[in-house]
């Protein structure tokens, strides 16, 4: 009897585990498509932001002393992965933090210092567990990031590059495919290659005309700069944060599913269990009935 109730329990518990991870898929699922959406009414104002540093630049004499457009020798490289605030996302934090250490041993070999920025509570616990330095950590808002979270990271890794304290920024996060599948993708965003501000064909075509600009457009092109810093960053954190709940909506599905087959895999041991008592409990009253009639 005492087999029965212990895989009564387990099922029991079983059960209220499944009805957790069914109750954080739907939610991560509701996040998801507000995440998406986020994406979508973001992408306009990405390419108008393009654009617009596209036909101030035809406009400028001179680009070159711009202080986030200029290229030096690379001798330290800032590496900054966005992770997650949680866990229970399957390999999400996992993979980017992969790339992060595969693109830091790339750095060393090629005699580069890397320097460590990261989002995430996930990222900050790992590197420090990992003795690593950890210069700047940002963190509660990877669920949801808001541009004012964007502009602390883009203010922050600008003003290092301004300084020439580091040469070049390198982001890693995980790009959204779809709810089951997401790219890790390793973006340097700073410097900016002035090959964004040519411009294709067909832009070019759209901003031809005579402009007159107040003030002057190299000004203006300063100012537009860090704000492009920005949204590289805001696009980052959103595509994190798609693919976070993305992950973690599938994760949830799949233990959803685990617990169910292991809920009738316990189902079937307790039905035998039930059985073999049964069957004893009959054969020991055959037996004292024999013993009563001999």
């Amino acid at each position: 009897m005492a087999a029965v109730q212990d895989i009564k329990r387990r099922i029991r518990s079983v059960r209220n585990t499944r009805k957790i991870t069914r109750a954080m898929e739907l939610v991560a699922a509701a996040k998801l498509r507000r995440a998406q959406a986020r994406i979508e009414a973001m992408r306009p104002y990405a390419e108008r932001m393009q654009e617009l540093m596209v036909g101030v630049a035809r406009a400028s004499s001179s680009v070159r002393g711009l202080p986030l457009l200029q290229r030096r020798d690379v001798r330290t490289t800032a590496i900054l992965p966005l992770t997650g605030d949680r866990g229970l996302a399957g390999a999400f934090n996992a993979q980017v933090l992969r790339e992060a250490f595969s693109v830091e041993r790339r750095l060393r070999a090629e005699g580069v210092e890397p320097r460590w920025l990261v989002a995430g509570k996930k990222g900050a616990s790992t590197l420090r567990f990992r003795r690593y330095q950890v210069e700047e950590a940002w963190a509660g808002f990877s669920d949801s990031p808001a541009y004012h979270d964007a502009q602390a990271i883009a203010h922050r890794i600008s003003h290092l590059y301004a300084e020439q304290e580091i040469d070049r920024v390198v982001v890693i996060y995980n790009h959204f495919e779809s709810a089951l599948a997401q790219r890790v993708v390793a973006q340097e965003v700073l410097p900016i290659p002035e090959s964004l501000l040519e411009g294709d064909d067909e832009h070019s075509q759209a901003l031809l005309g005579d402009f007159i600009y107040e003030p002057e457009p190299e000004q203006i092109l300063e100012r537009l700069l860090p704000v492009y810093v920005e949204t590289e960053v805001y696009r980052a954190l959103l595509e994190s944060a798609a693919s976070e709940q993305g992950a973690r909506m599938t994760a949830m599905r799949n233990a959803s599913k685990n617990a169910g087959e292991l809920i009738d895999d316990l189902t079937l041991r307790m039905n035998r269990a039930r059985q073999a008592e049964i069957t004893q409990e009959i054969l020991e009253v055959v037996a004292g009935a024999d013993a009563l009639t001999t």
